[in-house]
């Protein structure tokens, strides 16, 4: 089911998922989702920057390269119309919930462009004129939590440290200092970069602890609603057997014992 704001949750959703993109959740945690929707768990995933560019928006020219490498042309509305299009499927076959916020992704922000390469958008520094999203979703979440406070938040660590993955990070780091229940999921496929994990670790101050969810049973589910996601299967692993791959080469080796596959989390 589809929410439309904020305002619709209620107290049914004990365990939130904050995903910066339209796959990122899925791509990461859809393990995690399979397991906990066959417990009787209704999760929630609350898409941050699923906003669609109004009608003539001009691309960046390094806008354009990316929507290219997705496989469409220069109408970024169109795009993220699809995308939204693939996300409402892979929730449907999830059975979760959902809930698209109107912020735009970050190669659509700003005139020029916010960020103009990849090095900007994949391990830059935001752009201070994004700290007002920042502020803006931390102001949210503290709402929702001061309304909804048994639930457990799940948010990205910021591995490999897209912009928009920070910001996200940033915020729900706000719902820590409020004492809230909140997990940081590894960036997938972000952390397959060697040494991005540690490196983000210590850049959140080193004492973050590990738990895991063991979900080896709900790999397929999470390799078949990933392939759903089918603009970003291309751009991100080049194949559908690739990401496959990588997916199983990833959770089987975080404790490399016989078939088993995790999902790891960081816990405050």
């Amino acid at each position: 089911m589809r929410l439309n704001n904020l305002d619709q949750i209620g107290r049914q959703y004990r365990h939130i998922f904050l995903s910066p993109h339209l796959d990122d959740a899925v791509f990461s945690v859809g393990g995690t989702l399979a397991v906990q929707v066959s417990t009787g768990l209704r999760p929630l995933i609350i898409t941050v920057f699923a906003g669609i560019p109004p009608a003539g928006h001009r691309l960046s020219p390094f806008a354009l390269q990316v929507q290219r490498e997705m496989g469409f042309r220069e109408n970024p509305t169109v795009a993220m119309e699809a995308r939204r299009k693939e996300d409402a499927a892979v929730m449907d076959f999830l059975k979760c919930d959902y809930l698209w916020l109107d912020y735009l992704d970050a190669m659509y922000r700003g005139n020029p462009g916010y960020y103009a390469s990849r090095q900007q958008l994949i391990g830059g520094e935001v752009n201070a004129a994004d700290l007002v999203i920042e502020r803006q979703m931390a102001e949210d979440l503290l709402t929702l939590q001061e309304r909804l406070p048994d639930t457990v938040w799940y948010a990205p660590l910021g591995v490999g440290r897209h912009v928009d993955h920070q910001i996200v990070a940033s915020a729900a780091d706000r719902l820590v200092q409020r004492k809230a229940n909140v997990n940081f999921y590894e960036d997938f496929p972000y952390v397959l970069q060697q040494g991005a994990l540690e490196a983000r670790l210590q850049e959140m101050g080193g004492t973050l602890e590990p738990a895991y969810v063991e979900m080896s049973e709900m790999l397929p589910l999470r390799e078949e609603a990933s392939e759903m996601y089918a603009s970003q299967v291309q751009s991100n692993f080049g194949s559908i057997e690739n990401m496959r791959r990588d997916m199983y080469n990833y959770t089987h080796g975080i404790r490399p014992v016989h078939t088993v596959c995790l999902e790891r989390f960081w816990e405050p």
